[in-house]
């Protein structure tokens, strides 16, 4: 082949080449960006950090954290609406969301909702922090001792400077405003979506779970394992929601519910120790004392608050076995009702007992003791009308001569009988005025009943 062939070819092979490459070059771009029609759809899961925070809170969070990860989830999102809570669960939920190698989202939400206390600290640990419009979060001081005593205001000190360097570790470790973060611990400061976005609390302002995946995809957060950028514009979003245990404890961890348990803890053993053998009202109030003993013990009561209440059902029980005209029944309801402030008056206002709900088992229980003991006045009052006792006023018919003894027909039967009245014949009317062993003291009397003819 000649030279002049040999270049021609050569041109002809690079113009092939290059048509060959200019039209399989955009479909190469296509096929390589374009995901597979079989590929699922990224999963962000929601958790729900609601009401209280308690331990069965905690075990919710961190078992919900747990499960995102096993099922391959983008992320989590924690839904937030507290008053707060108890800083070891508290500290436990952080932990967990610190150490996640899973994209943690805080959203506090919906409208109204707030973040207070520990949902502070669970805003701050999250990799992502946003709120919804019209809520606000802060108020993180610590409560949960009494400001009464020196040893006391300490122990208040100790626990508010821990909270702080706590807080602002967070703080530090996911960039957020560190400054605001110590006002709200010590002086219990609150903001707005709005003034938490300015200051650099939270990343940005979501209207929904929906709203935040849309705004937030594309974002890289750093996790315990690296970096990762997120793919949550087109995610679906499944919750995780309590299971039984987890809601059988936080229906625990309610103080109210723990006060109720130990009303009818008392009124059980109340029940079984005036009717003994009774065996269901034990049972049943033997259960509720062990439950309300578990929900006190989440909450961490006063204990004088229990021994006040316990020393008032001894009282009560005491008044059924000793008559006291209601003295003892008052001194137990007065001991209840104090035991029964006692008991959460050194925590926050929503882990505190309801003052309605103490006033009325009060009431009840007052109620209950008055009819009982009417009931028992009432019954001392009566005349005896069975037994010995019984005879007592009934009248019968003499069928000897007494004189001074003899026998009488009463109540259906004869009996030996005297009189200090002098001699009475046969066949005349008598009344019983009293005994003596087995025999009848009698005196006539003018009435005879028709059965003692």
């Amino acid at each position: 082949m000649s030279p002049s062939h040999l270049h021609l070819a050569g041109a002809l092979s690079l113009v092939v080449t290059a048509v060959t490459i200019a039209w399989a070059a955009p479909w190469g771009a296509v096929a390589a960006v374009a995901p597979s029609p079989h590929r699922a759809a990224p999963v962000v899961n929601v958790v729900r950090l609601e009401g209280i925070v308690g331990p069965a809170t905690a075990r919710y969070v961190i078992r919900g954290l747990g499960e995102a990860m096993r099922r391959g989830a983008e992320a989590i999102v924690v839904v937030i609406d507290t008053p707060g809570g108890l800083l070891k669960s508290t500290d436990d939920i952080t932990k967990a969301m610190l150490n996640s190698p899973l994209p943690v989202l805080a959203l506090v939400y919906p409208r109204g909702a707030r973040a207070a206390s520990a949902g502070v600290f669970v805003v701050y640990a999250a990799n992502i922090a946003a709120m919804a419009p019209a809520t606000h979060l802060g108020a993180a001081h610590p409560v949960g001792l009494g400001t009464g005593s020196g040893g006391e205001r300490t122990e208040m000190t100790k626990l508010t400077n821990d909270a702080v360097a706590d807080i602002r570790g967070i703080a530090a470790h996911r960039g957020r405003n560190a400054v605001w973060a110590e006002r709200a611990v010590r002086q219990s400061e609150s903001i707005t979506a709005q003034e938490a976005l300015r200051l650099h609390v939270i990343d940005l302002i979501a209207a929904s779970p929906r709203d935040l995946l849309a705004k937030i995809d594309g974002r890289t957060v750093r996790t315990a394992a690296g970096t990762r950028r997120l793919a949550t514009a087109n995610a679906q979003v499944a919750e995780i929601p309590m299971d039984t245990t987890e809601q059988f404890l936080s229906l625990l961890g309610d103080p109210n519910v723990g006060f109720i348990l130990m009303t009818i803890a008392i009124y059980g053993i109340i029940f079984e120790l005036s009717n003994p053998g009774s065996v269901f009202p034990g049972v049943l109030g033997g259960l509720a004392l062990i439950l309300a003993f578990v929900s006190f013990a989440v909450i961490a009561v006063n204990v004088a608050g229990l021994l006040f209440i316990g020393f008032s059902l001894i009282l009560f029980i005491a008044d059924i076995k000793v008559p006291s005209h209601g003295v003892l029944t008052a001194g137990g309801i007065a001991s209840f009702v104090f035991g029964s402030l006692l008991l959460t008056e050194q925590h926050a206002p929503f882990l505190r007992i309801s003052l309605a709900l103490i006033v009325t088992v009060a009431v009840l229980t007052a109620a209950f003791f008055i009819v009982a003991i009417g009931a028992g006045v009432r019954a001392q009052a009566r005349r005896v009308v069975t037994g010995r006792e019984g005879l007592v006023g009934t009248v019968g018919v003499t069928r000897s001569e007494l004189a001074p003894s003899g026998t009488v027909f009463v109540a259906g039967e004869l009996w030996k009988a005297e009189t200090a009245g002098g001699v009475i014949p046969p066949g005349k009317p008598v009344r019983v005025v009293g005994l003596t062993g087995l025999r009848l003291n009698v005196r006539p009397t003018e009435n005879v009943p028709k059965e003692a003819r």
